[in-house]
């Protein structure tokens, strides 16, 4: 049951997959993790997962088990900003889809041609899958967005807004039970004399927490300047003009390993000290709490 004004029950923000591009594994990357974008929002009475990455195969066994004939049944509401491969290629591992009582909402960008169901279902089939999507068993149920949707889930309010970045792509702010999360895993960096992303702003506009691209250093950005992606500075600077509380570091780059991505968060750290801006680094496994400290 949703908690009163006074005993609200906290949201909790929780990371499943982190890096960005391509899953990877080894020594290297143990404490930030190796798997595509994929966290779960907990608010008072839904279950929101962000991005579909191969982070959502665990995610499937926190809510349920990863039993093979499927744990309890779940019912959540997905997230997409884009459909890259390392933010749906985790889609037929999600446990819950295997047991027929589930029901799994996925929210995602209308596309130039067809719609996101079709998309979603002429890659998870064969030859690129050896099942297709329709041999699951739970309810799966697509909805577009354009850029400005808003729509609510259960008692959590939703605002879509397109984000610069190659293909079609969306950020996402939900408000819940008195707090805000924004959530803009992709972003291609502003260049100079180029136009404000006005709806990124938007999204973060006062956030409790952002999870925000970081994933390239200055250098890597000077030979991918249109790749998609941003700096650091560029996510600490967008933070600090848009008033956010607490901003987590995301989508790190797989040539990252764990001491790269410490010394980032430093510099991170560093940038913000003067605003007061909290800047953390996401950790696989790791559950935030917006607007806590």
């Amino acid at each position: 049951m949703p908690g009163s004004a006074d005993t609200l029950v906290p949201v909790e923000v929780t990371f499943f997959g982190t890096r960005g591009s391509c899953p990877c594994s080894g020594g290297a990357y143990q404490r930030y993790g190796g798997n595509t974008p994929s966290v779960l929002v907990k608010t008072s009475d839904e279950l929101i997962v962000l991005d579909l990455g191969t982070g959502l195969r665990a995610l499937g066994a926190h809510v349920s088990s990863d039993h093979p004939a499927g744990g309890p049944p779940v019912r959540a509401t997905a997230l997409l900003t884009h459909l890259h491969f390392d933010h749906i290629i985790g889609l037929p591992f999600f446990g819950p889809l295997r047991h027929h009582d589930s029901v799994f909402e996925v929210y995602g960008p209308r596309q130039p041609r067809g719609n996101l169901d079709s998309a979603l279902r002429e890659i998870v089939r064969p030859p690129f899958f050896p099942v297709q999507l329709d041999t699951l068993l739970a309810e799966l149920r697509f909805h577009d967005l354009a850029d400005g949707d808003h729509f609510a889930i259960g008692d959590a309010k939703v605002r879509a807004r397109t984000i610069q970045h190659p293909g079609t792509t969306l950020g996402y702010r939900i408000d819940a039970d008195g707090r805000s999360v924004a959530y803009i895993p992709d972003h291609q960096q502003v260049g100079e004399g180029e136009p404000e992303d006005d709806g990124a702003l938007e999204l973060c506009d006062g956030a409790d927490l952002l999870v925000h691209d970081a994933q390239y250093t200055d250098f890597e950005l000077s030979h991918k300047p249109k790749w998609g992606h941003c700096t650091v500075d560029y996510a600490v600077n967008l933070a600090v003009r848009a008033g956010v509380g607490h901003l987590v570091l995301f989508h790190h780059d797989p040539s990252h390993d764990d001491e790269m991505l410490d010394r980032m968060l430093e510099r991170a750290v560093e940038l913000a000290r003067p605003s007061g801006l909290r800047v953390t680094s996401a950790r696989e496994g790791e559950t935030v709490l917006p607007g806590g400290r």
